[in-house]
């Protein structure tokens, strides 16, 4: 196995914790009855982008495609 394989390779390993743990840390997505209400719409409904949250989707996006593009160049095996 070529050092780049395991560099590779220890990437999406590291990639795949972390990707776990970011996903763990989410709120759920169910609003219950307060949705029905109206109540969804508050300041930090509205802002979610600014906040941790909204940043732990972010990371979660950006992990994951990076996740299935390592998963795809360690499957053609390039090198």
């Amino acid at each position: 196995m070529s050092a780049i394989r395991w560099i590779v390779t220890i990437a999406l390993i590291v990639i795949s914790v972390v990707l776990t743990v970011l996903v763990l840390m989410q709120e759920g997505k169910s609003q219950g009855l307060g949705a029905i209400a109206g109540a969804a719409d508050t300041y930090w409904g509205k802002n979610k982008g600014r906040s941790m949250e909204g940043r732990l989707v972010k990371a979660t996006t950006v992990l994951c495609v990076l996740f299935f593009a390592l998963a795809v160049l360690l499957n053609m095996k390039l090198f």
